[in-house]
């Protein structure tokens, strides 16, 4: 598959861009586990022409993570085309334009997924923006607004022709949010439509390799993207890899494991500067991993882990996680998921 020049090869998988969650620590850790593309955090078209240091910070791209995308998102054409060029100017490899975030705080302002209810502006957006950039311009979508309008399949055709290099859909509408199934089925109708020459990307409930594997199976798509199911399992990348290629996965260790995600708060830390932010940043993965979930008793401490404001208080209650783990010989024991 390719994204203008950019060749991700064959069934590549690709990172979903989500706020809060990839910044460049974890984006480089996803990478060195599999991941074909990452994005960053969704930004701010306003916010980046208005010089925001903390929404140009997510922006930077290091080496070791690409190829990378940078997602935008607003509701103007003239923001819109600006921040693009401002985002060209840090070096990413592609433009993505967000027509998907459902959260009422960016869709309930017509940005984000809020731009499936006034299609128009947002073809001229896509439009506008593929026209003012050198890059390939991706745009991540959903199915439609809601139930009586998932629109896609007729979207798709007039994204493409706006000039898109590649298209994500996420397999719910906007009313939906994360809640119920996702809908591949729309998702394998726009693959499969004669008209569509541009990769089709995938996105909605790939929570594990044989979900992934199942999607190009049975939707054709070009690529899948893999979301929430990352967060605190970075390593979910490396088993969907293996899995496609053999048909069997070897999941790492668990104290690897524990390892990645220790590196990455220490990164986070070091990135950001700020000891306490750095663990704020890092304590969604550390909640969301598979590798605490079904502990008996475990709930005191998860508490008092996500309580934690500094590496003194966190890292010994990581320690002791450890030694209990160890010490009953369960570190591989299935009750742990050790695989995602």
């Amino acid at each position: 598959m390719r994204i203008g020049n950019i060749d991700l090869g064959e069934r590549p998988i690709v990172l979903a861009p989500m706020e809060d969650v990839t910044d460049r620590s974890f984006r480089l850790i996803c990478r060195e586990q599999g991941a074909d593309m990452v994005t960053t955090e969704f930004v701010n078209a306003d916010a980046i022409v208005r010089n925001i240091s903390s929404t140009l910070n997510k922006m930077v791209i290091a080496d070791g993570e690409r190829p990378a995308a940078i997602q935008i998102y607003g509701r103007d054409v003239q923001s819109m085309v600006e921040a693009a060029l401002i985002a060209e100017q840090a070096h990413p490899d592609v433009i993505d334009i967000n027509f998907g975030c459902p959260v009422k705080k960016i869709a309930g302002k017509g940005a984000g997924s809020g731009m499936l209810r006034n299609i128009p502006l947002l073809l001229d957006i896509t439009r506008e923006v593929v026209k003012a950039v050198h890059l390939p311009v991706t745009v991540k979508t959903r199915l439609g607004w809601d139930h009586d309008s998932k629109i896609i399949v007729t979207l798709a055709e007039q994204l493409q022709d706006c000039g898109i290099a590649a298209l994500a859909i996420h397999g719910r509408t906007r009313s939906q949010m994360y809640n119920g199934e996702a809908d591949w089925t729309l998702i394998g109708e726009v693959k499969n439509n004669p008209r569509m020459t541009i990769p089709v990307i995938g996105n909605g409930d790939i929570c594990t390799p044989q979900q992934a594997a199942a999607a190009f199976d049975r939707y054709g798509v070009d690529a899948v993207m893999v979301g929430r199911a990352s967060i605190g399992a970075p390593w979910i990348f490396n088993e969907i890899k293996q899995y496609i290629s053999t048909g069997t996965v070897t999941p790492l260790p668990w104290h690897d494991k524990m390892a990645m995600l220790r590196r990455q708060l220490m990164q986070s830390i070091e990135r950001i500067g700020d000891e306490h932010r750095g663990i704020l940043h890092t304590r969604r993965h550390f909640a969301a991993t598979p590798l605490l979930k079904g502990i008996y008793g475990f709930r005191p401490t998860r508490i008092a882990m996500l309580q934690a404001n500094t590496l003194d208080e966190l890292l010994p209650i990581l320690d002791r996680i450890e030694q209990q783990l160890c010490g009953n010989h369960l570190i591989e024991n299935a009750v742990f998921n050790t695989s995602t």
